[in-house]
């Protein structure tokens, strides 16, 4: 935001706004980028807005946030090594389109020698203009089980080195040891998936969580004491439900079963992406999953590089991923390896079948993630100082413009013409 733009009021009216669980018919305040309480205007500064913008009857909901997204428009975040940054930058720009003004790039098992080099080259960034913002890496693999791989290559999965009792006595972990081994650099990480029951891996959750990075269960064969032990260590999310992980068993019913566990922290909600696409989850599984723990729920694309493309053969990391149909397999076989679902879409497809009002499927694209990642003060929020990213939607939930710290970043029509 330039200098003599900061202290411009905005004045949204004739709209709706999602706000505390709400839709409210009320105006949406911003200044500096940020959501302003209307009674300090109105009582303490007594000035009028620089900028009335008529927001035609649409609703204006938090900005979409996508915790798991491999790619699109060309680039996979795994295989663009040389060129990371730019790749970043091309998805993050696109995605605008989709009404996403923040995101998780997602990088899937691979060789140590990628990790090192990407990660060194992705750091977070404010969106603008230029593209959503950048929350920090999602780390997918390679600690995962080879049983759940899905389109991981096994070659590059790896476990976690067990702890000497040298190490156990003076509290440094050889699995710690082993994962910052790998990838290299963690200070642009916020979240890696793991598989719990790997040896060693509830001490690598305790000490990933110290580093204030989110912690996955995902790609598992993990029962339901594993994953409750998994909780109690510090994780705090599933990936993609009911995709890669032991079925549903009245038994044991696996990490699914985290959903309703009572051997979890009090008052802990576990979140758990979902993909919403019509294709990787089974309407009737998502509506079970909804009616579960819909305070849990967290939309996700876990999109590949072929989002935004026509159907043919892509590159996801190390494999070669064929779409048809609308769906992503790997290259001969009819294995599913990712999404090429939008956000706005997957939000109004669980809308539809689960029957859910407008509020808990936009929240479950906006609240939640940002409640999984921490940052719930300032994203996925309309709250009063929260950062003014925001969707306009019209009555079906289709996107009319996308808006990142107050200005405009794309509309279906013109952004000019919200500033008339």
């Amino acid at each position: 935001m330039s200098r003599e733009n900061e202290q411009i009021l905005k004045q949204f009216y004739n709209c709706s706004i999602l706000r505390d669980g709400q839709i409210l018919n009320e105006d949406l305040w911003i200044r500096n980028g940020k959501i302003v309480d209307p009674e300090k205007i109105f009582y303490d500064e007594k000035i009028k807005p620089n900028i009335k913008i008529d927001c035609n009857g649409a609703l204006i909901s938090p900005g979409y946030i996508d915790l798991q997204i491999n790619g699109g428009f060309g680039i996979d975040f795994t295989h663009n090594i040389n060129n990371a940054q730019l790749g970043i930058n091309k998805v993050a720009k696109n995605l605008l389109q989709f009404g996403v003004t923040s995101f998780c790039p997602t990088l899937v098992t691979s060789p140590s020698e990628t990790y090192h080099k990407i990660l060194s080259n992705i750091m977070k960034k404010k969106g603008g203009i230029h593209g959503a913002t950048v929350l920090g890496i999602h780390l997918e693999g390679p600690f995962i089980s080879p049983t759940k791989k899905g389109a991981h290559p096994e070659i590059h999965i790896k476990q976690f080195e067990k702890a000497s009792l040298l190490n156990i006595l003076i509290q440094i972990f050889n699995g710690f040891e082993s994962l910052t081994d790998i990838y290299g650099r963690l200070e642009n990480v916020c979240l890696i998936t793991l598989a719990p029951e790997l040896p060693n891996a509830q001490s690598v959750i305790v000490e990933l969580c110290k580093r204030n990075i989110k912690v996955s269960l995902g790609h598992s064969i993990a029962n339901l004491g594993e994953g409750e032990e998994a909780i109690k260590s510090g994780a705090s999310f599933i990936t993609h439900l009911f995709n890669a992980m032991l079925p549903f068993h009245h038994r044991d019913p696996g990490l699914v079963g985290l959903l309703t566990s009572d051997q979890t922290s009090y008052g802990k909600i576990i979140h758990y992406g979902i993909i919403a696409d019509g294709i990787h989850t089974h309407p009737a599984a998502l509506r079970i999953a909804h009616r579960t723990h819909p305070e849990g729920l967290v939309l996700v694309t876990d999109a590949l590089s072929a989002l935004g493309l026509e159907e043919g053969v892509h590159q996801l990391g190390q494999l070669k991923i064929e779409m048809h149909s609308g769906s992503a397999y790997i290259a001969g076989t009819d294995t599913l390896c990712g999404s090429t679902a939008e956000m706005s879409k997957c939000v109004r497809n669980f809308k539809e079948v689960t029957g859910c009002s407008i509020v808990e499927a936009l929240e479950a694209a906006t609240l939640h993630p940002a409640r999984t990642l921490g940052i719930e003060k300032t994203k996925g929020v309309l709250n009063y100082g929260a950062d003014a990213d925001m969707v306009m939607l019209d009555k079906n939930l289709e996107l009319l413009s996308t808006w990142i710290s107050g200005e405009c970043v794309y509309s279906k029509y013109n952004c000019a013409s919200y500033c008339q």
